[in-house]
């Protein structure tokens, strides 16, 4: 019998009671606390189409707070790298593959029913020969879940120290004039890998915060301040078109699949959103805001991935915001695109430090609770920003990041976890042949995806260290 730690997910233990087959019943049994009243456990249909409880109620979330959690969760660092994906795969196949992309994200994220560890754990008990490994299942989501937000964590600590490693370079040349991108002088500092020591005591305190409600007046400013940010890329996107376009229709093969990686890095919000229908005030109109919302998703994604690769062709950089002129204005844009992303850095780093640090501390005494928590929340953002100063390629980041565990999460679980659930219920062959293909899709994205990555970043690496060591000698 699994133990009340087993059963621990983002601080929350459910006690799973099973009165009949093919029914599940979660009982809270922990404090409440904001994440709980969020994100509430749902009971499982019996089939397919068979309706479910909803928590939301008169105290859930209006269509319009949905929404915006929804473009929340598929909205960060990403966008802004879509560009670069842009020229991996040409300017016709990326439009067409993020449409795809979208209507199987959708298709995916309206699989399961509640918490993703929990769904998958339910599915596993549905197959006899699965069911004493049941909770296997909520494991191995909760492992690549960890990845995944600790992946994002990693390119965090990238984009912060590549943008503002620019801007400094930059200061003393920056003038008023945007109508180009250059300026009168460019003094070289430290490296980017510095860059990622300096903000390092910064981020440990910031994921000290002992509750993200504090957090809130703060998470508010940088949504604003990242949505006034991409205003002004966009503007300068849309007034520095090149004519004529003389750029490639269809990408290389080889670097095809570091636009998979990236293109589902960007997608991969399903951790946030699956929740997100249980605590509706009126869950039966999730439909129209998924719809809605990941149509906007779709058309940002697009219309900033091709703009930007229009405007700065091959140039393009890990993010759109290295290619933005060196003037006060968009200097500017990007300081405050990075005090968003480093705010949010606490909103991702809360999904792993949730899912690890309360057994740890339930196995010590309360006396040493506190020095267990912070502990391990100093050592997994030491962890990763040691993973960012290994790997300091903003564009391979999201690239490996995206290959590794977005693609599990997104693409190769969802799909199996409904045949697992409902193989009992009369599932179609069409369904079964469905599912079992975006999950194949999925997982040799997964593999090259992976292998293309790794082998990237060891080139670029070595191209680095020699670099250095030429330096070294003619100093």
């Amino acid at each position: 019998m699994a133990s009340d730690t087993d059963n621990r997910h983002s601080g929350v233990t459910f006690d799973t009671l099973r009165p009949s087959p093919g029914l599940v019943t979660s009982r809270l049994s922990a404090t409440p606390s904001e994440v709980e009243a969020l994100f509430p456990p749902p009971v499982l249909p019996q089939s397919p189409d068979s309706q479910y409880q909803r928590i939301g109620g008169r105290t859930g979330t209006t269509f319009f707070q949905t929404l915006i959690h929804l473009l929340k969760g598929n909205i960060g660092t990403g966008l802004l790298g879509l560009p670069l994906a842009v020229r991996n795969a040409g300017l016709v196949v990326s439009s067409h593959q993020s449409s795809s992309q979208t209507c199987v994200s959708v298709q995916c994220v309206y699989l399961p029913f509640l918490d993703y560890g929990e769904a998958v754990q339910y599915g596993m008990e549905n197959v006899s020969w699965l069911r004493r490994h049941s909770i296997w299942g909520r494991r191995i989501v909760n492992l690549f879940l960890i990845i995944t937000q600790l992946g994002f964590c990693c390119v965090y600590f990238v984009f912060l120290s590549d943008n503002v490693k620019q801007v400094v370079e930059a200061s003393n040349g920056t003038t008023m004039n945007c109508h180009n991108n250059q300026t009168a002088v460019i003094v070289p500092s430290f490296d980017s890998r510095l860059y990622m020591l300096c903000f390092l005591p910064a981020i440990i305190l910031l994921v000290f915060t002992p509750n993200l409600k504090y957090l809130a007046p703060l998470s508010l400013v940088a949504n604003l301040t990242m949505c006034g940010s991409l205003v002004f890329i966009y503007y300068f996107c849309f007034t520095n078109i090149r004519y004529p376009i003389n750029l490639p229709k269809v990408g290389s093969a080889s670097n095809y699949p570091l636009f998979f990686g990236t293109a589902i890095f960007a997608f991969e919000g399903i951790g946030v959103v699956l929740p997100l229908e249980n605590k509706m005030q009126n869950p039966e109109r999730f439909n129209l805001v998924l719809y809605l919302g990941m149509g906007i998703v779709t058309f940002l994604y697009i219309s900033l991935g091709t703009t930007g690769y229009i405007t700065f062709g091959e140039a393009i950089g890990g993010s759109i915001t290295l290619n933005l002129p060196n003037c006060w204005m968009y200097q500017i844009v990007k300081l405050l695109y990075c005090f968003g992303i480093y705010i949010t850095f606490a909103l991702q780093f809360y999904v792993p430090a949730e899912i690890l640090i309360p057994p740890a501390v339930a196995r010590v005494s309360e006396r040493w609770g506190l020095a267990v928590d912070l502990l391990i929340r100093t050592a997994l953002v030491l962890f990763t920003c040691a993973l960012a100063i290994l790997i300091p390629q903003l564009d391979l980041v999201i690239s490996l990041v995206g290959s590794i565990s977005s693609s599990f999460l997104a693409l190769i679980f969802p799909p199996m976890l409904q045949i697992l659930t409902y193989h009992n219920e009369g599932l179609s062959a069409w369904v079964i042949i469905k599912n079992s293909l975006i999950s194949v899709i999925g997982f040799i994205g997964f593999i090259t995806g992976t292998y293309i990555s790794i082998t990237e970043i060891i080139k670029r690496n070595g191209k680095l260290d020699n670099l250095d060591l030429n330096l070294f000698q003619i100093q």
